[in-house]
């Protein structure tokens, strides 16, 4: 699958890491930048990766930040993006099968590579349970329609 990535500056060296698990796993990430450490505004690269995602060019994407916490809330402002911040792999489980989340946060700061891996493994084979979480998503999904 091809999965579009991005992060800031701080999230910069887990995304390098994350690009290098991906690849491991047989998908092909596209990236959005930063190309480096240096400082630059998160929100700049997390809108790359939530436009693809929610004009439906591609399927899922992943962004990182120091925290995780603003390139999420910067993709949640999309009507079609379910961005969710991922810590652990019960994290990761919970967003993919309750919430259908479309785009993985990871916060760059807290985690190594072995955490990176396991949320990554989780997050690709975890399907939505649908059902009772389906009528919840389209109440959310129902904030964005006019």
């Amino acid at each position: 699958m091809i999965i579009p990535i991005a992060s800031d500056h701080a999230g910069f060296p887990a995304k390098e890491v994350t690009k290098k698990i991906l690849k491991e796993m047989g998908h092909e990430p596209i990236d959005y930048g930063t190309h480096s450490e240096d400082s630059v505004d998160y929100a700049d690269f997390a809108i790359q990766v939530a436009e693809r995602v929610n004009n439906g060019e591609h399927d899922q994407g992943i962004l990182i930040c120091g925290s995780g916490q603003g390139v999420c809330m910067t993709a949640n402002k999309y009507p079609k993006v379910r961005a969710g911040l991922v810590y652990s792999k019960k994290s990761a489980e919970l967003t993919r099968s309750h919430n259908n989340a479309n785009i993985l946060c990871l916060p760059g700061r807290d985690l190594d590579e072995s955490q990176i891996k396991e949320i990554l493994e989780v997050w690709f084979s975890t399907e939505f349970e649908g059902g009772r979480h389906e009528r919840r998503i389209n109440k959310i999904e129902s904030l964005t329609q006019q």
